[in-house]
């Protein structure tokens, strides 16, 4: 959460800003400032190899607002972060996850579906001495999350309506 609601790297409680590297599935790591030119949250999240026009939703195309305006407008009520199972503790976390939530906005042009859209992966986190990240692996299939989102008709419909319910969410975009 860090990430998403802190700048200034220095804030960070969680996260050891000078040692810190996330990398997606078996990419090399990129550091924190790394992460912020590639657009941050959803667009490192996001990161991919195929071809431009296979891209429904390119990272490299958008900024941390506008992927953060695509994903709360998708998903008014959230998009949540269920731990399914922990395999291992610190210093060595791994676990594996759903994140899901209903599709209840546009998404990039495409209708909203109502329907539930979730992906699955594995994370490993490793902590130094004092408890603090310092890198961060995800596996997961974002084809899993985007084939969801683009399942609605295509249409006309404004990716400019933030009208998310969820407290935390809400005027976030």
């Amino acid at each position: 959460m860090e990430m998403f609601h802190k700048v200034n790297f220095a804030d960070y409680k969680t996260v050891d800003p000078i040692k810190y590297r996330f990398s997606l599935n078996g990419r090399k790591g990129v550091t924190l400032e790394e992460k912020r030119k590639l657009g941050g949250g959803y667009n490192s999240l996001l990161q991919t190899s195929l071809p431009q026009k296979f891209r429904g939703y390119n990272p490299a195309e958008e900024t941390v607002d506008s992927s953060h305006r695509a994903f709360t407008t998708a998903f008014p009520r959230g998009f949540a972060l269920e731990i399914l199972q922990v395999y291992s503790g610190p210093p060595a976390i791994v676990y594996k996850f759903r994140h899901w939530g209903f599709m209840e906005g546009p998404f990039k042009g495409h209708a909203p579906t109502g329907e539930m859209v979730e992906l699955f992966g594995m994370s490993i986190f490793e902590l130094d001495e004092q408890s603090k990240i310092v890198k961060v692996e995800f596996f997961y299939d974002r084809g899993e999350l985007l084939g969801g989102l683009m399942k609605g008709n295509p249409s006309e419909i404004s990716t400019n309506d933030t009208s998310s319910t969820c407290p935390f969410l809400k005027s976030t975009g």
